[in-house]
């Protein structure tokens, strides 16, 4: 298991490879890849229990669906860094016949990638029903999902929270990156989603907190969370970061939600983020 500075290592250079893949083809989401870096490096590298043999079927390991699918040169990164495909197929981010879609995609058979999504407001739902196939089959691993905040404006969302709750899916995990930023601007200010807290509470989830930009912090809540399956409810992780974490001219605007750095934007970036793994 990663100690926290290898966690810290890894997710530096994920951040690197990030502003990388998305400079190159001038095209992707940097902003909400950056911020949730920390915490698709923890799942991977602490806290989910999984194997680069991928197989479609998900039996006796830890499942993870990315519902915000935009954020897909993060999960690419992940991906190769933690040894499904080679990283130097990080290089073909986007361009054309290429594994490494701008959404993930299932037709390519890409390991690691278990759903299409990018269609936001989908893979909770999806979660919810592999999380419910484990029980089915005496299966005690987890069902782990990720979603932007923005993404709860989408009714099936909060259908599929109702779902969850009322059938005890107490081997679901789902975080949500609040960074309070979508691609039209400030969630408070395009649909305004007041208390998450108070939402998934009383539609009774248990809800936890988490600096998500904060690797200890991400480390000890996510060992909490897991402790806490089993009993009846599912999960939900409450996860505040920073839009653009990393790269001080990206951080916190609505702007880097789908742009791409210039070539002095990236040397900026690049010289931000210490490269510890090699880039590819």
């Amino acid at each position: 298991m990663a100690s926290i500075t290898d966690l810290k290592n890894i997710s530096s250079q994920v951040r690197r490879d990030i502003v990388r893949m998305v400079h190159a083809v001038q095209s992707g989401h940097p902003g909400g890849s950056l911020g949730c870096a920390d915490y698709v490096t923890a799942l991977y590298f602490h806290a989910m229990k999984h194997s680069t043999d991928f197989s479609m079927d998900g039996k006796q390991e830890d499942l993870f669906f990315l519902s915000n699918g935009h954020v897909s040169p993060l999960f690419y990164s992940i991906l190769a860094r933690a040894g499904y495909f080679d990283v130097k197929e990080l290089a073909t981010f986007r361009k054309l016949n290429t594994r490494l879609q701008g959404h993930p995609t299932t037709h390519e058979h890409l390991p690691g990638v278990r759903i299409a999504s990018g269609s936001l407001g989908q893979g909770l739902s999806v979660a919810i029903g592999a999380a419910l196939t484990k029980k089915l089959n005496k299966d005690p691993h987890l069902a782990f999902s990720l979603h932007g905040d923005g993404e709860l404006q989408e009714g099936q969302i909060w259908e599929a929270v109702l779902f969850a709750a009322h059938n005890k899916v107490d081997n679901l995990i789902a975080a949500v990156d609040v960074n309070g930023q979508q691609i039209d601007g400030p969630t408070s200010k395009v649909l305004n989603l007041d208390s998450l807290r108070a939402k998934f509470e009383a539609f009774n989830w248990t809800v936890l907190d988490m600096a998500g930009n904060d690797m200890d912090n991400i480390v000890a809540v996510l060992d909490k969370a897991k402790s806490m399956t089993g009993q009846g409810k599912p999960i939900c992780i409450l996860m505040k970061t920073e839009m653009g974490k990393g790269v001080d001219f990206m951080e916190g605007s609505h702007e880097w939600h789908g742009i791409a750095p210039n070539d002095e934007q990236l040397a900026r970036a690049l010289a931000q983020l210490p490269e510890t793994l090699g880039d590819y």
